[in-house]
């Protein structure tokens, strides 16, 4: 159920998504955004991680269908995001707890009703509603008995478990078991599915508490932080590798061996001519999906001797001398200039 977050947060704003908005479309803000404000890409940016944070909590609950249901409805009696607040003499205006449930529950809403009150004090030192106890009943959680309303009291959900682990880089790519310890002292061992990403939070079901007798168990929401890998990066379902070649392999071209993530090496080609920065792509061994593989795409870094042979030299002057006259830089000065 809901925690008071779903009150306060508007996850379609963070998104930068309207309510209507379609999975696809709440798939590609997610991206782009988590791209844009992900931890490598902010180095140092405490406001980035949080932002990063916020994104991930979001999509969290969009990307679920239920959830989703559940919080649009919640939202909608919050008109987007007003807390609840207290009614009756001396409260603030607007509609407040007793308001909204005894409509609910049958009672009147007026001055003049017949029917009995609920009422929730959230102002002064009181103590704050459960709102998940409240809610619970609403949305099938199988919440607490209200007396006198008829809302029958039934086997409770078990609670959802939040919980953070640390993958390495290949484990994430390929899938991982993990066993995780919980405040309670539980030892939960669950699958990691292939192409985890880094801050990504993943829903597990059933994983979570245990439910009341006749009731399911609760969900796991699982936050992984996934390691740097010393040679390779990714860039969504697609792995990415510094390619170092020669300075006569990248100008003459040659057949030159690739490093993957699963051990073997590959060839590939480089053609004559070939400059710094130009990507390579090798198909089919990235990042591993259900009926879909990402490429492996090797990013060419042409190499420069610290140290010259005499007859090394020799042929890179007579290169020069035949270059002469020839500037490189010409076209970006040209561009340069440019309004």
């Amino acid at each position: 159920m809901a925690s008071q977050d779903w009150f306060e947060k508007d996850f379609y704003a963070i998104l930068g998504v309207p309510q209507d908005a379609d999975a696809t479309a709440i798939k590609k803000a997610y991206r782009k955004l988590a791209r844009k404000e992900h931890p490598d890409q902010n180095p140092g940016d405490a406001n980035a991680e949080k932002r990063f944070k916020e994104i991930g909590e979001a999509y969290a609950v969009l990307s679920d269908p239920e959830e989703r249901q559940q919080y649009d409805a919640i939202r909608s009696m919050t008109h987007g995001g007003a807390r609840f607040r207290a009614g009756g003499p001396g409260g603030a205006s607007g509609a407040g707890f007793e308001d909204v449930f005894s409509s609910m529950f049958g009672g009147a809403g007026g001055a003049g009703g017949a029917g009995p009150r609920v009422r929730f004090n959230t102002g002064g030192g009181g103590a704050q509603p459960n709102l998940e106890d409240i809610l619970g009943g609403m949305f099938g959680g199988g919440g607490p008995a209200y007396g006198g309303y008829g809302a029958p009291a039934g086997p409770r959900r078990g609670a959802n478990v939040t919980a953070r682990t640390t993958l390495s880089f290949r484990d994430a790519v390929e899938g991982a078991t993990v066993t995780l310890s919980t405040g309670n002292g539980r030892r939960i061992t669950t699958r990691i599915p292939a192409g985890v990403r880094d801050g990504q939070t993943i829903r597990l079901a059933g994983k979570g508490e245990p439910g009341d007798q006749g009731a399911p168990n609760g969900d796991l929401m699982l936050q992984v932080e996934v390691q740097k890998h010393p040679v390779f990066g990714r860039d969504g379902d697609n792995l990415t590798v510094d390619l170092p070649v020669t300075f006569a392999e990248a100008a003459l071209g040659a057949t030159v061996s690739v490093p993957t993530l699963a051990g073997e090496p590959v060839k590939v080609r480089i053609a004559p001519g070939t400059p710094s920065g130009r990507v390579l792509r090798v198909k089919g061994r990235g990042v591993p999906r259900k009926g879909h593989q990402g490429d492996l795409l090797a990013k060419v870094n042409v190499v420069v001797p610290q140290r010259l042979t005499d007859e090394a030299r020799q042929a890179v002057e007579a290169l020069q001398a035949q270059e002469e006259g020839v500037d490189p830089r010409a076209e970006l000065f040209a561009r340069a200039r440019q309004e």
